[in-house]
């Protein structure tokens, strides 16, 4: 049985995690992508916790640095190769260690990470290897929820939702 309350970082990729995984350029060559609200308040639950949230991923973004910025994500590595690599320099700064780390990915860029976390984790839609070898399947796809249901599968595995769910309640009532 996983003990969650090891977990204190959660990595995440970008597209298809966060994204649907659709890479639109207009004719001006200017790229959007979809963003969950969902995904972002799930995020937002975080800071009412002691996990941190890291972004690691193989592109680079305009728009991924905005949505880092709107929900406080301080941890943003864009244009990555080697996330394994990324991910060993991460848990150094924060002085944390693989069984501290929660990884949701969709495919085999994000694998090796995957493979050595406490906890990974993977979009509905994800290829249906990587889902074979992860420790969760989200029954929603990415860009669609499936960030929101790692962090509240991980929340109630610590025993913690609700407590984090009346903190930002009341957080709210106090604006």
């Amino acid at each position: 049985m996983k003990d969650f309350k090891k977990i204190k970082l959660l990595i995440l990729d970008c597209d298809g995690v966060l994204t649907d995984g659709k890479i639109i350029y207009n004719n001006e060559r200017i790229e959007t992508k979809n963003f969950s609200a969902k995904d972002g308040l799930g995020i937002k639950l975080l800071s009412f916790t002691d996990i941190k949230v890291a972004i690691i991923t193989g592109r680079r973004s305009e728009l991924l640095m905005q949505r880092c910025e709107d929900l406080g994500i301080e941890i943003l590595h864009q244009k990555i190769r080697n996330k394994l690599v990324k991910t060993q320099e991460v848990l150094d700064e924060l002085k944390l260690d693989w069984d501290n780390v929660a990884y949701m990915g969709d495919d085999w860029n994000d694998y090796p990470v995957m493979k050595r976390v406490y906890f990974s984790g993977t979009p509905s839609d994800a290829f249906s290897g990587i889902q074979e070898r992860v420790d969760f399947v989200s029954n929603r796809k990415g860009g669609e929820g499936a960030v929101r249901d790692f962090i509240e599968h991980i929340l109630r595995r610590q025993g913690t939702y609700e407590k984090v769910i009346e903190d930002f309640v009341n957080y709210l009532e106090s604006r």
